[in-house]
């Protein structure tokens, strides 16, 4: 399986969008300063997940949430 996902950063109450295969590990390279681009913004909990039978969907919908109708979608659907 692989998921789209949104992290929450507890030191600036941002969010990180991302896709992977394996969520625990990928949480932990963040949380360990691994991430380079998340590595000031640490630690990090897991805010919302979606899971996919593909990588192709799993990284779709990450670009989705990227986006400005992602974002809308989000908001309106009172995730972030």
């Amino acid at each position: 399986m692989y998921f789209a996902y949104i992290l929450k950063s507890i030191k600036d109450n941002k969010y990180y969008y991302g896709s992977c295969e394996d969520l625990n590990k990928r949480l932990l390279m963040h949380n360990t300063g691994k991430v380079r681009s998340t590595k000031s913004r640490i630690p990090f909990i897991v805010h919302y997940v979606e899971e996919f039978v593909s990588r192709a969907d799993a990284q779709k919908r990450e670009y989705y949430f990227k986006s400005i109708n992602g974002f809308i979608w989000l908001k309106t659907n009172k995730i972030i």
